[in-house]
């Protein structure tokens, strides 16, 4: 579904990128892996075209994203969940969602459509607190609410930047749950994350990216047998 083939991205002189490729497939629920500081939220932002690459190539369904702006690959078919969350404060749960709306390119007739009842079955929480305002939410219920509103636009490829950061354990075990339920859906997940234990809990593949550039990738099983690269570019 989606190619990335050695992309190198900068922020004004700085060389961020350092010819960065990965891949998914469809259904995939892929985690990238790293320390603070090496290109995990820029390449993120490099396929959603908030930064432009100066070389390379990113593919979606055999489709060119360099060059095309973020609202025009967002109608392709790829939704951002960025670090921060962004949900509207000052809305309620079910406004929130109701702005995330997006038909898909044949008017929406087909199996990705999301629809608030489908929405508010996936994430339970999230009917309960439907009429409280977003100022109002703990931290993993806006972070529920800021999935839930990208899923609302119908993608088949979530881009999420660190999903559990700064939450309590508790809080941690049901945002991978959730995470879990939306690839079960049929939408396809590329997830930055440094929380290596609870990555693992939902991941199918890892890559692992140091100063730019990536140094593994592999199954489950190929990351555990990895001793000398966990140690050396995770925060374990």
């Amino acid at each position: 579904m989606l190619e990335v083939k050695g992309i190198h991205s900068l922020y004004g002189k700085s060389h961020i990128l350092h010819g960065v490729s990965l891949e998914l497939t469809q259904g995939e629920l892929v985690c990238l892996l790293g320390r603070n500081g090496v290109g995990k939220s820029t390449t993120l932002k490099s396929i959603m075209g908030i930064v432009r690459p100066t070389h390379g190539s990113i593919r979606l369904d055999g489709e060119e994203l360099v060059g095309s702006q973020p609202y025009q690959i967002a109608r392709l078919g790829v939704g951002y969940v960025p670090e921060d969350r962004r949900i509207f404060k000052s809305l309620t749960v079910h406004e929130n969602l109701l702005m995330g709306t997006q038909k898909t390119k044949n008017g929406g007739a087909d199996q990705r459509v999301w629809t608030i009842d489908k929405i508010y079955e996936i994430f339970p929480n999230l009917r309960e607190r439907r009429s409280n305002k977003g100022s109002h939410l703990s931290g993993g219920e806006q972070q529920m609410l800021t999935v839930a509103r990208t899923l609302m636009g119908n993608p088949k490829l979530i881009l999420i930047d660190e999903p559990t950061e700064g939450l309590a354990p508790l809080i941690v075990k049901d945002v991978l749950e959730m995470l879990s339920a939306v690839r079960k859906s049929g939408v396809t997940v590329l997830m930055v994350e440094q929380n290596f234990k609870a990555a693992i809990k939902v991941a199918d593949r890892f890559y692992i990216m140091a100063k730019g550039q990536m140094v593994f990738e592999g199954g489950m099983a190929a990351l555990l047998a990895a001793v000398d690269v966990r140690k050396n570019y995770l925060e374990v």
